[in-house]
């Protein structure tokens, strides 16, 4: 018996050697989403504790000298899985053969600016991303846009790039995801592994609306829908929506920076579930691309629906029923969706 044990080890341990590592990339690698993201990816807590990591890093050149010491920390970390990390300010280095995308950086908005002025600076940015795309990565790339208006920029990217799939495309609204599943248990009482089935519809912005009208809660033992564990509807229907909708600028008061511990948890939420999938009965919010679905939502946005995945293809949960109030909340980020989509589209061809 242990002879058959020590073999089967050794060939779950050369399996896992000869693994070909997988090409990921992280824009605005300099900045601090990254800086906590970094560590989590090349130690394998997003592909797989066996998957060997070569990571890419793309910053703007100004940037170069903080890269290098961000390649140093890495190297120091010792990790086994990560076997290569290349920093680089070329988009032909950055975005060649690449397994998995992850564009973190964008222009933010600069005291002064207007929006159409913002949204004109990163549609710049994200066609030659997603141009780059198109040239450079493998057709299967699996592209998570962070970047704000990150929903926006997520369009812009797929539209520049049509040989890569709309599927293949996503937007991170996990953290917000995030928040709402963690505002709920901390109202209940019980851990956030408790409370599953939050959703986030619509646009990474403050019209975004976080609802729980299907989210179930386990408190104590007990499986229950989130109104009744709450048993406060005034405040899922106000202060719970209006805080998960401000919490980034919440954190930005309190921090004087943005979040980024969380937005990469986030992240690696995310990625991981595209990887490994979602599990049976739980679904998780990602802005995909909207095309016939069953809510109503306009075709052409990348809209945060409730989805869950299977053998790293997504698929929206269609059919949940939507109430008078949930309708207008999901009508009014939809409309800002437009508005955005319709303004970059102008800048698109410029």
């Amino acid at each position: 018996m242990l002879t058959l044990l020590s073999a089967m080890y050794l060939v779950v341990r050369t399996a896992s050697a000869q693994a070909e590592p997988i090409r990921v990339l992280v824009t605005g690698a300099a900045g601090q989403i990254a800086y906590s993201l970094l560590y989590s990816i090349a130690k394998g807590d997003v592909f797989g504790k066996d998957q060997p990591i070569i990571l890419v890093l793309l910053d703007i050149t100004p940037m170069l000298p903080v890269l290098d010491g961000v390649v140093m920390e890495l190297q120091d970390c010792a990790l086994p899985l990560l076997r290569e990390v290349i920093p680089t300010d070329k988009v032909e280095v950055g975005f060649k053969d690449l397994d998995a995308a992850i564009l973190v950086g964008s222009m933010p908005r600069k005291e002064g600016m207007e929006r159409k002025d913002l949204l004109k600076a990163n549609v710049a940015i994200f066609k030659t991303q997603g141009e780059a795309l198109e040239k450079y990565a493998k057709k299967t790339v699996k592209v998570l846009v962070v970047g704000n208006p990150a929903n926006t920029n997520c369009l812009i990217a797929s539209k520049s790039a049509p040989s890569i799939p709309k599927e293949n495309f996503s937007c991170l609204t996990r953290l917000d995801h995030n928040r709402a599943r963690s505002q709920v248990a901390m109202r209940v009482g019980v851990p956030s592994d408790s409370v599953k089935n939050v959703i986030i519809w619509g646009n990474h912005s403050s019209t975004q609306y976080p609802d729980v009208h299907h989210a179930i809660v386990n408190h104590h033992g007990k499986e229950m829908a989130a109104f009744d564990a709450v048993n406060d509807e005034s405040w899922l229907k106000g202060d719970f929506i209006t805080t998960v909708q401000q919490r980034g600028a919440a954190v930005i008061k309190a921090r004087k920076l943005s979040s980024a511990m969380s937005a990469a948890k986030a992240i690696c939420d995310h990625m991981r579930d595209i990887w490994f999938g979602t599990p049976d009965g739980e679904w998780v919010s990602m802005g995909v691309y909207s095309t016939g679905n069953s809510y109503g939502v306009s075709d052409d946005l990348m809209y945060s629906f409730p989805v869950m995945i299977k053998n790293k293809t997504w698929k929206v949960v269609d059919g949940l029923s939507i109430n008078d109030f949930s309708r207008g909340k999901m009508d009014a980020t939809a409309a800002e969706l437009v508005d955005e989509r319709d303004t970059a589209l102008t800048f698109l061809g410029a």
